[in-house]
């Protein structure tokens, strides 16, 4: 799986990950639920790899083609 994420694009998943998932406690209710949307940018950061990025050509690695 090539790496198409960079340090800075990580870093700014794990806090918008992080911050959504933070929803699971704050809200009450079924809207809560809306939290777990933040595994989305979660893994993507721990994969390193955005799906969505390969689709659109997109690339914020330093280092183009990195496995």
């Amino acid at each position: 799986m090539t790496r198409n994420v960079g340090g800075l694009d990580r870093t700014l998943r794990v806090v918008v990950g992080l911050a959504l998932l933070s929803l699971l406690f704050v809200l009450d209710g079924d809207l809560r639920w809306i939290g777990l949307i933040g595994l989305i940018p979660l893994l993507t950061a721990l994969a390193g790899n955005c799906p969505l990025y390969s689709l659109l050509g997109i690339s914020t690695c330093p280092v183009a083609g990195r496995k």
